[in-house]
């Protein structure tokens, strides 16, 4: 008896300390692992997320918003080609139905309609990334993230609480946000972003678009054609950054005809609200005149900054640059800190989706075998108006300053059968060659179809053809496409039809 009880006496510290070795390992073992984390769920983020899932490694994404897609599903690209599209439809049925034989009476906008259509075309495609998830077992962690060290994440749980992840490799895709403007104070209803934009209750008499870019056009142009008045105040002396001169000329014509006004070469300085409307005081841009503009909306589309809040930076040594952008160390989108690597809006670049996804994919492939590829000479550019304007490559005054000795064919959609049995041939296809080797360098398209159309010379630069060889590739009759095929005869020799 007395050595049975002097065995539980000594057995009693084992069975104490239990408890708490338990308790340790209880605690790791609830830090969930990962080999990938990928911090934002843009275009950028969920592909890289599906991407590394997809070659085995265990895949988690952080994001915030209670729906997948980041800012370009829920109120970025997606939403505003639904609207684009439907306030062309409404703007043909009611302008140019009767010419083509349709006669449909009265037509009315229903903005309810349009706007629960576009809400529509939202949901169905944010759950389908939701669905994309589950099938390749990307885990989805709903909240916000903060970088605690290299390996460690805090999430910020939406539904409550904290949670703790580490992870092997860290992939930041946060995307961005409008740039705030001085002396503009954002209310979404009558000083509003691109957000706002997408979601008026009605209609305004008139809208002043501040930005002549590719968000200030395309929104603009919507409530242009449901109605507004629109004018569009750019600082520089031409509308759409980084488009080849010819082309800009052309749009802007084409977008004047439609009813917008322009004022280029002109400095916004401030504004006031007063009696409901929204006073917008302006300037030469070269200064002297001075004059206020007034509206019942202003659009702000002025670009947008990367989006690094409370992500935690500064917990790891990364210090973003001036602009806020986090640089890279190398071209496998590493950072300062080696196993955090960075995508998309939040880093140099153009901030588009497509860039995004492509460097999405590359950065998961360099952590799994090494080896990626973006070729960022062939990123192609797309403003979805109408007529649509799309370029990818160099224009004409990039060469110059490079001094590159280059030819240009170009050809008239007037002059393609396609657009003329539609009814839809105004813009033309400008294509740009090396003088010597006839190698595509770029190409320029305004005019239907262009977005689409884009993406042939996007494939004959990735592989470095010429113009002859698409000229020399056979075109299906009769296609917007052979107005392409037709600027690359041009290029090296000559056109057939014009």
């Amino acid at each position: 008896m007395l050595c049975s009880a002097a065995l539980k006496t000594r057995r009693l510290p084992v069975a104490v300390a239990a408890p708490a070795w338990q308790l340790i390992r209880a605690y790791s073992s609830s830090v969930k692992e990962f080999d990938t984390v990928v911090i934002g769920a843009g275009p950028g983020g969920y592909v890289a997320a599906i991407k590394a899932a997809q070659l085995g490694q265990k895949t988690a994404c952080i994001e915030k918003r209670e729906t997948l897609g980041g800012t370009c599903l829920n109120v970025g690209c997606i939403p505003s080609k639904a609207m684009l599209n439907n306030s062309h439809l409404y703007h043909e049925a009611k302008h140019n139905f009767a010419k083509r034989g349709i006669d449909v009476g009265e037509v009315k906008l229903n903005l309810d309609q349009l706007l629960a259509d576009k809400d529509k075309a939202v949901t169905g495609l944010t759950r389908g990334i939701e669905m994309l998830f589950k099938k390749n077992k990307v885990e989805w962690l709903k909240g916000t993230g903060t970088l605690k060290s290299a390996n460690e994440i805090e999430v910020s749980l939406n539904g409550g609480g904290v949670e703790s992840i580490r992870a092997k490799n860290i992939i930041i895709a946060t995307g961005s946000e409008p740039s705030p403007f001085p002396g503009f104070e954002i209310d979404e209803k009558q000083i509003i972003t691109s957000t706002g934009a997408l979601a008026l209750e009605k209609v305004p008499e008139k809208m002043i678009v501040i930005g002549g870019g590719v968000i200030g056009l395309e929104l603009g142009s919507v409530w242009s054609r449901l109605g507004a008045e629109v004018t569009v105040v750019e600082y520089l002396p031409a509308i759409g950054a980084g488009m080849d001169a010819e082309l800009a000329k052309a749009f802007q014509r084409s977008l004047s005809k439609q009813g917008i006004k322009f004022k280029t070469s002109t400095k916004v300085v401030d504004s006031e609200k007063i009696g409901g409307k929204v006073l917008v005081n302006v300037e030469s841009a070269k200064g002297g005149k001075k004059e206020t503009l007034e509206a019942d909306v202003v659009l702000l589309s002025v670009g947008r900054r990367p989006y690094t809040e409370g992500l935690g930076l500064e917990n790891v040594g990364i210090r973003p640059d001036a602009k806020g952008r986090v640089e890279l160390a190398d071209q496998q989108f590493r950072t300062s800190v080696p196993n955090i690597r960075v995508i998309g809006d939040v880093t140099m670049g153009p901030m588009l989706a497509h860039k995004a996804e492509e460097e999405g994919i590359a950065a998961v492939e360099y952590i799994t075998n090494g080896h990626g590829h973006v070729n960022y000479n062939v990123i192609p550019s797309v403003i979805y108006t109408h007529p649509e304007v799309a370029w990818v490559g160099k224009n004409e005054q990039q060469l110059k300053e490079e001094g590159v000795k280059y030819k240009i064919g170009s050809f008239p959609f007037a002059a393609n059968s396609r657009a003329k049995t539609i009814d839809d041939a105004e813009g033309l296809v400008k294509i740009i060659t090396d003088a010597e080797t006839d190698r595509i360098l770029g190409a320029h398209i305004i005019g239907p179809n262009a977005g689409e159309m884009i993406a042939e010379a996007c494939l004959a630069m990735e592989y470095g053809g010429s113009a002859e060889d698409v000229a020399r590739t056979c075109h299906a009759h009769p296609t917007m496409a052979e107005a392409f095929k037709e600027a690359c005869m041009a290029a090296y020799s000559k056109p057939i039809h014009f």
